[in-house]
């Protein structure tokens, strides 16, 4: 496997000429358009890149976009793989390890997600301040002891130096934001209202099909984390999870959720 991830990297920087980004950005449904605020450089569809899975999820475009953003060099993937796909937890994770390889020293994730904590609603940004992972660890299995240790620590999974930045320019800015703790499911099926209320009693404030893998393998590799999810729809209510409507509370949040990475990014 890391031969593989060497390789893919290898690949990618001859295709864009050495560019070595600073800041990884990984992009959730709805969330994609933030990709246009980059001075983009280079683009790759991941179906031209070796080793990567192609997104099947609508919502996500399926590029990585190398370029500049308020002065810094990142990259940014415009939708990601998940486990509901049919997809291993290895390939689900495959491009954060090859972004690390490319020279990312932070990454950023989003998602959207369902609201659990009765304060939130639609449209609300939540920094994530920790997670309850209910998915496969996607470290089982043989450790790549050259990326990280075979049993690393997961406090402090999301920075809180990152945190606290994120906090001062939301206040500047006048963003609300709510902080909480995000849930990962397998997916691909909307949580019923019985689940819910058991992630509400474990210490669940928001819900969602992705993010935490990526995240356990970039603490794998000691990559700072800042994270945000985008409350698209009220878990406890009794509306129907609907993936177009998921898209659409998505984009119309994203304006805020733009501006805050924008300014922390600028700020690295």
């Amino acid at each position: 496997m890391f031969e593989e991830i060497k390789q893919t990297a290898a690949w990618i920087r001859e295709q864009t000429s050495g560019f070595q980004p600073e800041a990884g950005i990984i992009l959730g449904t709805g969330l994609g358009d933030f990709a246009e605020q980059i001075d983009a450089r280079f683009s790759l569809d991941y179906k031209q890149i070796p080793g990567f899975p192609v997104s099947t999820v609508e919502g996500h475009k399926g590029r990585m976009i190398f370029g500049l953003l308020e002065g810094r060099r990142v990259v940014a993937m415009q939708g990601r793989f998940h486990f509901y796909e049919g997809y291993s937890m290895q390939q689900v994770t495959f491009p954060v390890r090859v972004m690390q390889q490319l020279g990312i020293r932070v990454l950023f994730v989003s998602n959207a997600s369902g609201g659990i904590n009765t304060s939130f609603r639609v449209g609300d940004l939540m920094v994530i301040t920790d997670h309850i992972n209910l998915m496969p660890n996607p470290l089982i299995g043989p450790n790549l002891a050259e990326l990280g240790p075979r049993f690393p620590d997961m406090h402090n999974c999301y920075d809180k130096g990152l945190i606290a930045r994120a906090t001062a320019i939301a206040e500047q800015e006048g963003i609300k934001l709510q902080y909480g703790v995000y849930v990962g499911g397998t997916g691909p099926t909307f949580e019923t209202q019985v689940e819910y209320r058991y992630f509400k009693a474990i210490g669940g404030d928001a819900a969602g099909m992705s993010t935490v893998p990526e995240v356990i393998v970039a603490r794998h590799m000691s990559i700072p984390v800042f994270g945000v999810s985008v409350i698209t729809n009220c878990g406890l209510s009794d509306e129907i999870g609907d993936h177009e409507d998921v898209q659409l509370q998505g984009k119309k949040a994203g304006v805020k959720m733009q501006l805050l990475f924008r300014r922390m990014i600028k700020e690295l």
